[in-house]
């Protein structure tokens, strides 16, 4: 007979269920939440919508998943993740069953802002699986849970063959049908985090008062770090969106060409984050942050170049000259910044419950809704500096300008930390 689990493993079994579990509810919720980065091709041909109308569209979902993190973060904590998350899959996938039967842009926009409570599901998963492990493990956790941005490839790989086969209203009712199904099985599979169980058995530690959940939020640091994941995540939302707009509109890539190349960016980018928070445990998040802002400058400054044709006066007389980053440089490179943007995003998370252990809800849901709310506004950014610059490379510049920004706030912010901690005689703390 097979002896019981002792009170250790069955805690490990427990972490690690919630863990990956969390992990493929988030991978569905992604991929729903990114859907429009491939049917929003097909509804811009046919309402025939200007490059910022298809950047308002495909940020509509970014919108509502960002500003409804922090909220959920918060319920997370009082409430618990297993019911939050339950009641956010079932919400996003009756938002995404009655996207089907849009016909309007306005329909389609009111829709879109359904949809994108699916996004929310990040800070309610990051709530509660850090509940499950001890500090010097939860930035590997919190890692292996964000490699579910990795949905975003799912979608730019599923959709074109199934929007190609049956129509962009079907890619919406099956990613409905998948997204209602993981809720049911997450509810059956998991069971609540440690603090509940314990708030639940003995009345002990019952939640703070609604106000006191945003007391950790007049920190400045928590804003600093919700600019540096208003790049890592946000970035690579918009990217994620945007890449297959960019290939078939600079390349002449087809949809399907696109969204493969879309979902070969995707995968690497999001699988790398379970990497980024192991190295954050092993050499430290902020050493992972500088290597990603200083990789990410470079890369957003060569892809900002635009194409041009030049001409300088040479000895026999007018040598003319062409500069274009061919399709195969801007994937490598594209690829690279996506590597940096990954581990960055598992960095910046790090930090969280690691100083703000009883407010990862409301820290880790501001930080996540600045995040987005980088999806939702880059996007737009990137259409209307198409249609005022006329420059596709509009986009990488603005990434370039963020990602300087980042770098040198952190860079300036180590150097006021080191000298209090020398005046101090203290070791220097994040």
């Amino acid at each position: 007979m097979q002896e019981p689990l002792s009170a250790p493993a069955k805690a490990d079994a427990s972490a690690t269920r919630a863990l990956s579990m969390s992990t493929i509810v988030f991978t569905v919720c992604f991929a729903v939440w990114t859907i429009f980065s491939i049917i929003g091709v097909t509804i811009k041909a046919e309402l025939q919508l200007s490059e910022t109308e298809f950047g308002l569209l495909i940020g509509m979902p970014i919108l509502t998943g960002s500003l409804v993190r922090m909220l959920l973060g918060i319920w997370t904590d009082r409430l618990g993740g297993r019911l939050v998350y339950t009641a956010t899959m079932l919400a996003a996938a009756l938002a995404t069953f009655l996207l089907a039967f849009a016909t309007t842009y306005p329909q389609m926009l009111l829709a879109a802002l359904g949809v994108g409570i699916a996004g929310g599901s990040f800070a309610v998963g990051v709530a509660y699986v850090s509940r499950f492990y001890p500090a010097g493990k939860q930035g590997t956790a919190l890692g292996i849970f964000g490699v579910g941005n990795v949905g975003a490839a799912v979608t730019k790989f599923a959709a074109p063959f199934v929007l190609l086969a049956f129509g962009w209203q079907a890619v919406a009712l099956v990613w409905a049908a998948a997204l209602a199904a993981m809720a049911v099985v997450f509810w059956f599979t998991t069971e609540d985090d440690p603090v509940i169980r314990q708030r639940r058995l003995t009345g002990a530690g019952q939640p703070r008062s609604f106000l006191a959940e945003f007391a950790p939020l007049r920190d400045i640091r928590v804003w600093r770090f919700a600019l540096y994941y208003f790049f890592v995540f946000g970035g690579f939302v918009a990217l994620a969106l945007w890449l297959p707009r960019y290939l078939i509109g600079v390349y002449g890539f087809d949809i399907a060409t696109a969204g493969m190349v879309g979902a070969a960016y995707s995968i690497p980018a999001s699988i790398f984050r379970a990497y980024g928070g192991v190295l954050s445990d092993r050499i430290g998040a902020r050493t992972v942050l500088y290597w990603t802002f200083v990789v990410s400058v470079v890369c957003c400054a060569v892809l900002a170049l635009p194409a041009t044709d030049y001409t300088v006066r040479g000895i026999s007389g007018p040598i003319t000259a062409h500069f274009e980053i061919g399709w195969l440089a801007f994937i490598v490179i594209a690829f690279v910044l996506g590597f940096f943007m990954a581990i960055g995003k598992a960095a910046v998370y790090k930090h969280i419950p690691v100083y703000y252990p009883d407010s990862v809800g409301a820290v880790g849901g501001l930080v996540g809704m600045i995040g987005g709310l980088g999806g939702f506004v880059l996007p737009i950014a990137f259409g209307a500096l198409n249609d005022l610059t006329g420059l596709w490379s509009g986009c990488f510049m603005l990434l370039f300008v963020v990602a300087a920004a980042c770098l040198v706030w952190m860079h300036v912010a180590v150097l006021r930390m080191n000298r209090r901690a020398t005046a101090s005689a203290l070791p220097a703390a994040e």
